[in-house]
């Protein structure tokens, strides 16, 4: 008996954990909402029911009081008459009636007052399904930020594993040396191809044009026409002691003779 105990127990456990993990709280509350809302749908019948019977004991209470001034207005008739008897036996029914309607008066107070505690208990009932509702809201937002929470933070672990970067820089090095190499075969298919002649002196107009831009830099520092008039100073000075060597040799040469 004690193995079918445990059994039974085992069983149970499982069915449980089964029903645990199955359970979506997001349909949970809503189904649960679903059902209150039924349950205030069957307590507006049951109370309806109540007020129906206290209204209807009202009208046989307001009856009951009507019929006893009816048969107190008839004994006064039969007084007004001079038959006593008639109005004896009209005060008679007219005790009949309000024996009723104090019968009627107290049940129909009973009745009201159950009513009433009805109608408290259906408003409070309604305000805790109003309150739910919200709540669920408010439950099934918060269930869905955990559930997003928890993505990301899945997929934060499963981008700790560095191979996946580790692949994505080889492929990025491999793609640099492919770059490199084809840069490579276009230089080597530059230096074996086309006018040589022709790139010499792309070569001596790249020369030229950086000269250029060296003057002009000194230019706008104030260095190039000092350096023109010191070169031209200097071309002056020699040709001046051109002039006196030629002078010179030309005394030498009249001497001789």
């Amino acid at each position: 008996m004690g193995l079918f105990n445990r059994i039974g127990t085992l069983l149970k456990a499982n069915i449980n954990d089964l029903i645990s993990r199955a359970e979506d709280p997001e349909k949970i509350l809503n189904q649960l909402i679903l059902d209150m809302k039924e349950q205030l749908i069957q307590a507006k019948k049951q109370v309806a029911v109540t007020i129906a019977d206290e209204k209807r004991l009202k009208k046989q209470l307001d009856n009951e009081l009507q019929q006893a001034r009816d048969w107190e207005k008839k004994a006064m008739m039969a007084v007004r008459a001079g038959r006593d008897d008639l109005a004896r036996e009209a005060l008679s029914r007219k005790k009949e009636h309000d024996d009723l309607s104090s019968e009627f008066q107290k049940q129909w107070e009973a009745q009201k007052a159950a009513a009433d505690k009805l109608r408290d208990s259906l408003r409070q009932l309604n305000s805790k399904i109003e309150e739910a509702s919200r709540k669920k809201n408010l439950l099934i937002a918060r269930k869905k930020r955990a559930e997003a929470q928890k993505t990301i933070q899945e997929t934060m672990s499963g981008l700790s594993d560095t191979s996946a970067f580790d692949a994505f820089d080889r492929m990025s090095g491999k793609i640099e040396q492919m770059e490199a190499e084809a840069e490579a075969s276009a230089e080597l298919a530059e230096g074996f191809s086309g006018d040589d002649l022709a790139a010499k002196f792309d070569a001596l107009e790249d020369d030229h044009g950086a000269d250029e831009a060296l003057m002009a830099l000194k230019a706008k520092m104030g260095m190039g026409a000092e350096k023109k008039e010191t070169q031209f100073d200097f071309e002056e000075e020699e040709a001046e002691e051109k002039e006196t060597v030629s002078a010179k040799r030309g005394t030498w040469d009249s001497d001789e003779f």
